[in-house]
C-alpha cells in the first residue's frame, strides 16, 4: 500500500518517477492567470493567521463547508472570528476525501509549512497555531511564499479603468518575481443592466481621460487604456463569457444600442448579444495589433441562488456548470478575424467537460503555422481542475491536437498557497506520459524528447508562447 501524500504522490510507474522529478519538478512556475490581490504583494502582505489566508474570500472551501452542514456564519460570517471558522473548515476535510479539496489541503500544508499530519479536528489546534506562527514572520509573507514556490512570473486579472499602481510600484521597485497585469473587460461589455453600466462608463471615462457619449467613444476611451496597459507589461486579456457571441450586426446598429443603455434603457436579448459580438471583435483587433493573447473562459451559470446572492454578493460560491450550444458562434467568432488575418494568439478555456474534444478540433481549424500551437485549449477550469478534469482535458487534446506545444497550467486562484496546483497539474501529466511508456504506448527510446516535452508543457511553452 501506498503512503498517502509521499515523493511520489500520483506517481505509478517508475517512467512517471523520473519524469516528474528530473524534468518536471525542477521547473519555475508561470502563472499566467490568476487574481491575486496585487496590493497585497506591493504591500509584502504578512496574513495574521491561518485562517485569514485559507478561508478569507475560498468560495471552494465555502461550497464543501455549507455542503457538510456548516452554518453561514462559519463560512462569510463578520461575527465569527478566523479561528472559529477554520476550525469548521478543519471538521469538514475529512468529509472532502475523493474531492480535490481534500489534496489541496494537504500538498498546501506540506509543501508550505512542512507540515504533513492530516487536517481534522483533532489536530486542527496545533496546525493553527503552527503555522499561524510562521505567516507572522517575514518569510511567509505574500512576495517570500512566491519566491518559495519559485515563481518567475504572475498575470493578475484587472480592469481597464484600474489604475495599475501596484504594478506600476513593483515594476519600478525592480521585484525579481514580474508581476503583470491581465486586460479584462468584462464590466465594458455588461450591458444587461444600465445604471451599473451608465456608471462603468463614467468611471472609464474619468480613467482614459476621454468623454465618451457614443460607441466610437468607447473604442476610443478603451484602446487608450490598452495601451496603457501594454505600458505598464500586460501581454494578455481574458474574457469571463457565458459563451462566444459572434451576431452578425451593422456600425448603426451598435451605436444605436449604446446610446439605448447609456440613456438608462433596458436592452432586449437580441441587442444585448449584438453589442456583445461587437465589443468582443472590437477587443479581440486591439489585441492582434499588440501580439497580445486573448484568453476565453466560457460556460459558467453564475449566481444561482437568488437568496443568497442578494445576501453575500457574486463570487462567494453559488456558481455552476452550464450547457451551452457554443461550437456555431465559436468558429464564427474566430473566422470572423482569421478571414482578414487578424487573429490572435488564442487560449480557449471550457467548463463543461462535454465540450473537450469539440474545443480540442476546434482550435486545429485555425492554427496557421505562424506559431507553435497559435491556438490554445487552456487548461481544465473551476470545476475541471482536478485530477480527472485535467486527465479528460489532456487526453483530448493529446488525441486531437498536439500535446507537446501546450502551455500548461495555471492557479486561477486569489491565494498565495495555491501554487502547488502546478505542482499537482506536473505530476499528473507526468503519470499519463509515464503510463504510456510503460504499456509500451510510446517508446521508452525517447525518454530524452519527453522529458524536453514536459518541460514545456510545465514551462518553457508558456515562457515562450507569451513572450516573457
Amino acid at each position: 500500500m501506498k503512503q498517502f501524500l509521499d515523493d511520489n504522490f500520483v506517481l505509478q510507474n517508475e517512467t512517471a518517477k523520473y519524469l516528474y522529478h528530473q524534468h518536471a519538478a525542477r521547473q519555475p512556475i508561470i502563472d499566467y492567470h490568476c487574481h491575486l490581490d496585487p496590493k497585497l504583494i506591493a504591500e509584502d502582505y504578512r496574513f495574521d493567521n491561518l485562517g485569514e489566508l485559507w478561508l478569507g474570500g475560498d468560495h471552494y472551501k465555502w461550497r464543501a463547508m455549507r455542503t457538510n452542514g456548516v452554518d453561514e456564519r462559519y463560512c462569510t460570517g463578520k461575527e465569527t472570528s478566523d479561528w472559529e471558522k477554520f476550525e469548521k473548515w478543519a471538521e469538514t476535510v475529512p468529509y472532502t476525501m475523493r474531492n480535490p479539496l481534500y489534496h489541496w489541503t494537504h500538498l498546501e500544508l506540506k509543501t508550505a509549512f512542512g507540515i504533513t499530519e492530516l487536517l481534522n479536528p483533532e489536530t486542527a489546534r496545533a496546525i493553527y497555531d503552527e503555522c499561524t506562527a510562521k505567516l507572522r514572520t517575514p518569510e511567509f509573507s505574500a512576495r517570500s511564499l512566491m519566491k518559495h514556490y519559485n515563481v518567475e512570473v504572475v498575470c493578475t486579472t484587472d480592469d481597464p479603468a484600474d489604475s495599475l499602481e501596484h504594478h506600476l510600484a513593483l515594476k519600478n521597485e525592480g521585484f525579481e518575481i514580474k508581476v503583470l497585469p491581465t486586460w479584462r473587460p468584462d464590466k465594458a461589455m455588461a450591458v444587461e443592466n444600465p445604471t451599473n453600466y451608465r456608471s462603468y462608463i463614467e468611471k472609464l471615462s474619468q480613467a482614459s481621460g476621454i468623454t465618451i457619449n457614443k460607441f466610437a467613444d468607447l473604442i476610443d476611451a478603451l484602446r487608450n487604456r490598452h495601451d496603457f496597459f501594454a505600458s505598464v507589461g500586460c501581454k494578455l486579456s481574458d474574457h469571463g463569457i457565458e459563451e462566444f457571441y459572434a451576431v452578425d450586426y451593422t456600425a448603426n446598429e451598435i451605436e444605436a444600442i449604446f446610446n439605448k443603455v447609456y440613456g438608462g434603457k433596458a436592452l432586449s436579448k437580441e441587442e444585448i448579444v449584438k453589442f456583445k459580438s461587437a465589443m468582443l471583435y472590437e477587443g479581440a483587433i486591439m489585441d492582434w495589433e499588440k501580439g497580445w493573447t486573448q484568453q476565453f473562459h466560457y460556460g459558467a451559470i453564475r449566481d444561482n441562488n437568488t437568496r443568497l446572492f442578494r445576501k453575500l454578493g457574486p463570487d462567494t460560491g453559488f456558481d455552476s456548470i452550464g450547457d451551452f450550444t457554443v461550437a456555431k458562434a465559436m468558429s464564427k467568432f474566430l473566422n470572423r478575424l482569421d478571414i482578414d488575418n487578424r487573429l490572435a494568439k488564442t487560449i480557449i478555456y471550457n467548463l463543461n467537460p462535454r465540450d473537450n474534444d469539440l474545443v480540442a478540433t476546434m482550435i486545429g481549424n485555425f492554427q496557421d503555422g505562424s506559431i507553435a500551437g497559435k491556438i490554445q485549449f487552456g487548461s481544465g477550469w473551476w470545476f475541471l481542475d482536478q485530477k480527472n478534469g485535467m486527465e479528460a482535458q489532456i487526453n483530448s487534446l493529446s488525441n486531437l491536437g498536439l500535446l507537446s506545444r501546450f502551455v500548461g497550467m495555471l492557479t486561477d486562484s486569489r491565494s498565495f498557497l495555491s501554487y502547488p496546483r502546478h505542482e499537482y497539474f506536473r505530476r499528473i501529466l507526468c503519470n499519463l506520459i509515464g503510463t504510456d511508456v510503460e504499456n509500451g504506448l510510446l517508446p521508452a527510446s525517447q525518454l530524452d524528447f519527453l522529458g524536453k516535452m514536459v518541460e514545456g508543457v510545465s514551462y518553457y511553452n508558456a515562457k515562450n508562447f507569451f513572450k516573457f
